[in-house]
């Protein structure tokens, strides 16, 4: 019995043992399997990187912030105050040190003046650069006793009239905004230079800021500036300003000034010649002569009949009415004449002769003739 017992204990130890190692088998398994569950959901999300700070310094220098910024900012607000003219309807903003009774926004009047409240009389604004015009306030006030010791600074806020016009043989003809000292050379560099048919000539046309600008100067005694002895029209040579670099012809140009750059002439070569057309007269002064347009037009064809050449010219006292002068072509070829000068819109006719004509028609017909001859030889 007492074996029995013994037996019995031992097989219940054994399932029990049993049990206990399945049991923690399974807990293993249990941990083998949720352990990388339980790492994963806990491992936080991959984010990813921050980005790199910009490097603006590597922009061209035109796209740098500074300088996209200083492109808003308006052409008046750069206008420098030694250069930019005042112009009638200006509006200009004032500022007077410690005085805020005068420091607002004035507007130039049509006819040019500045009326300041509390001085006895208007200032003559037109013409003047926001330098000058300050000064002139300045002492003004310094005058009538109201300030000791002014300072007066101007800004422009808005302005109508600050243009050009440049017309005429340019390649890129219209309005230009003008807010500083401008030159003739300038506004040829802005209209991208001259067309490929321009002479060398240039009118300009003065507008009321410069013509202002000279009587108030006649007025006052003092020497125009140059180019508004005559207000109402200047003649440039383009010739001497682009070629020759005369600085006189580099007029200054005003608001409402306009400038117009004159065509070169054109003359006509036609009949027989080798290169009929028209050719441009560059240079006025530049005399064109009969064998300089033989030259350009490649010289007379064999048929020609110099003798008869003429000049068909514009006759200056008959509107659409023309004169033919006889050029001895043959002559002038040989050194026998002198030779004749072509002007402007002249046409150049070197006519065919017809006793060559049919003279060159026969020799044709005979070379023909005796071509078809030799082939027929047997």
């Amino acid at each position: 019995m007492k074996h029995k017992l013994i037996s019995e204990a031992h097989s219940s130890c054994n399932l029990s043992r049993m049990v206990k190692a399945f049991v923690c088998t399974l807990l293993w398994v249990a941990v083998a399997f949720a352990a990388p569950g339980a790492l994963w959901a806990q491992k936080p999300a991959t984010l990813p990187p921050d980005p790199e700070t910009p490097r603006l310094d590597l922009l061209p220098a035109n796209l740098q912030p500074q300088r996209i910024q200083m492109h808003r900012t308006t052409a008046l607000q750069m206008a420098d105050a030694q250069e930019y003219v005042i112009c009638p309807d200006d509006d200009l903003s004032v500022d007077v040190l410690d005085v805020p009774e005068l420091t607002k926004s004035y507007r130039v009047s049509p006819t040019g003046i500045l009326t300041v409240p509390l001085l006895s009389k208007p200032v003559q604004a037109v013409g003047l650069t926001l330098a000058q015009l300050a000064q002139r306030l300045e002492e003004q006030l310094q005058a009538e006793g109201m300030v000791s010791h002014p300072h007066v600074t101007i800004q422009v806020k808005e302005s109508r009239l600050h243009q050009i016009a440049i017309a005429g043989a340019v390649k890129k003809p219209q309005m230009y905004e003008l807010y500083g000292k401008t030159t003739i050379l300038d506004a040829l560099a802005q209209a991208e230079g001259l067309a490929d048919d321009a002479g060398n000539t240039a009118i300009i046309t003065r507008g009321d800021v410069a013509t202002r600008l000279a009587e108030l100067e006649q007025a006052n005694g003092t020497n125009p500036a140059s180019g508004l002895s005559n207000a109402a029209i200047v003649t440039v040579d383009l010739k001497r300003l682009l070629e020759d670099g005369d600085v006189t012809q580099n007029f200054q140009l005003y608001p409402g000034d306009r400038i117009s750059v004159q065509r070169a002439g054109i003359f006509y070569v036609v009949g027989a010649v080798n290169k009929p057309g028209g050719f441009i007269l560059k240079d006025d002064r530049q005399q064109m002569t009969v064998l300089k347009a033989l030259a350009l037009s490649e010289y007379t064809k064999t048929t020609a009949a110099p003798k008869r050449t003429i000049i068909v010219r514009q006759a200056p006292k008959a509107p659409g009415g023309t004169l033919d002068i006889p050029v001895e072509l043959d002559k002038i070829l040989q050194g026998r004449a002198k030779d004749r000068v072509l002007l402007a819109n002249d046409i150049l006719f070197i006519p065919e002769s017809s006793g060559k004509i049919a003279l060159h028609r026969a020799a044709e017909a005979a070379a023909q003739g005796a071509t078809l001859l030799f082939y027929r030889v047997p």
